[in-house]
């Protein structure tokens, strides 16, 4: 058949790389930059689109601007709640069933605002979306399966002065200390407040993340937060091989231990391996895509956003995406950054469908793929029993058209 828009709009689906702050309603933005007194660049939304959240930018760190008056703005625990509740309502209206929401909490916190407020604040607005949705007659009949979530804490690869408020007391008080150990320290503490957030608030947090400027910052700097998460249980994805290549893929699935990579950008692009001890470059390509396969680490896939940040990919048919799918890797198809990549998952879906010729077995097992490796919040009986439905709703709109 003919893939359309409206199939893809219907048919049920994840987004399992998903940042909160970058997924902003801008016009949601304009009115909480207002009341916070945030000076914005510009004050329209069209205005914003053509000074910060652009369709090209130069590289990563260009990209990553725009999330400092996003994060501006959220500072509350009603902004956040907000934001929160307004991103699973646009994905929800779109036929996205079941979202992964990832951020930095130490960006939000304040002297008003303690980091488990931050998770409060997040889940509940999520919450009362997801209650909201699933009171639906369709919902509650069967007929329609219901919307979940999951939250991901955020790590930063670094951050600096200016970053947040909890991140200037951290550099002022270890202000003689090297800088990598106090970006480890920062991530350490924000395991121990996912875990307390999950463990004793029972809060859905599924998840840790590491995050920002990939180049020159090392995954490997943040390892005893991982060995601590994994300790812990708590599943981990990397953002990794976005800006660097093969060898922050591999740090980022042995030293760390990720379940999930996001991007994995350059997972094939040998010109990106730097260490001299490495001979054979194409063979330690093919050995870790053996890997990567064999262990079915799925890879989060953000294809506009890879096309923003990276000029060279100068067509969406140059992605590593065809490579990924042509080695049958795990892969699902996720936004990012709504907001900033000016995007929504049916509009990634579509283009992934133009740009790589994909059919309806292709597209059903994306969907899979995202609904089998998340994160899902509940037990494994019950995540199987829930990916079961999904499936079935899929094959029921699949006949529909």
């Amino acid at each position: 058949m003919k893939i359309s828009r409206e199939f893809i709009e219907q048919m049920p689906k994840t987004d399992l790389h998903l940042h909160l702050d970058g997924s902003m309603r801008l016009n949601t933005l304009l009115e909480l930059a207002g009341a916070a007194g945030v000076e914005l660049p510009g004050r329209s939304e069209a205005e914003l689109k053509a000074t910060v959240f652009k369709h090209q930018y130069a590289d990563l760190g260009e990209y990553l601007k725009g999330f400092g008056y996003l994060t501006a703005v959220m500072q509350t625990p009603q902004a956040l709640a907000r934001v929160a509740r307004e991103l699973a309502e646009d994905n929800q209206a779109e036929g996205v069933r079941y979202i992964e929401v990832r951020f930095a909490p130490q960006l939000h916190q304040n002297p008003q605002m303690g980091i488990m407020d931050v998770f409060r604040a997040v889940h509940e607005g999520l919450e009362s979306a997801k209650e909201a949705f699933n009171r639906r007659p369709e919902v509650q009949s069967g007929a329609e399966p219901p919307f979940d979530y999951g939250i991901i804490a955020c790590a930063m690869r670094m951050f600096d002065a200016g970053f947040s408020n909890y991140y200037d007391r951290l550099l002022d008080v270890h202000a003689n200390s090297e800088r990598k150990w106090i970006f480890s320290l920062a991530s350490q503490e924000l395991v121990r407040a996912a875990i307390h957030a999950r463990d004793v608030l029972k809060i859905p947090v599924v998840g840790f993340d590491l995050a920002g400027q990939e180049k020159g910052y090392p995954a490997v700097d943040h390892t005893p937060a991982y060995a601590m998460a994994h300790r812990h249980f708590l599943k981990k994805t990397v953002h990794a091989g976005e800006a660097f290549g093969p060898e922050s893929i591999f740090q980022a699935i042995t030293e760390l231990h990720a379940d999930r990579l996001g991007h994995a950008l350059h997972l094939f692009n040998e010109d990106y391996i730097a260490d001299p001890s490495i001979k054979d470059r194409s063979r330690y390509v093919d050995n870790l895509v053996q890997y990567i396969g064999d262990r079915r680490i799925t890879i989060e896939v953000c294809l506009t956003s890879n096309l923003q940040t990276h000029p060279e990919l100068r067509r969406l048919e140059d992605h590593s995406f065809a490579r990924m799918m042509k080695n049958k890797l795990s892969v699902t198809i996720c936004t990012d950054n709504r907001t900033v990549s000016a995007t929504t998952v049916s509009a990634e879906m579509m283009r992934a469908v133009e740009a790589f010729d994909l059919n309806e077995k292709h597209l059903k097992n994306l969907v899979i793929h995202g609904f089998k490796r998340s994160f899902f919040p509940g037990t494994y009986v019950e995540k199987r029993r829930y990916v079961r439905r999904m499936i079935d709703y899929f094959e029921a709109v699949e006949r529909r058209f």
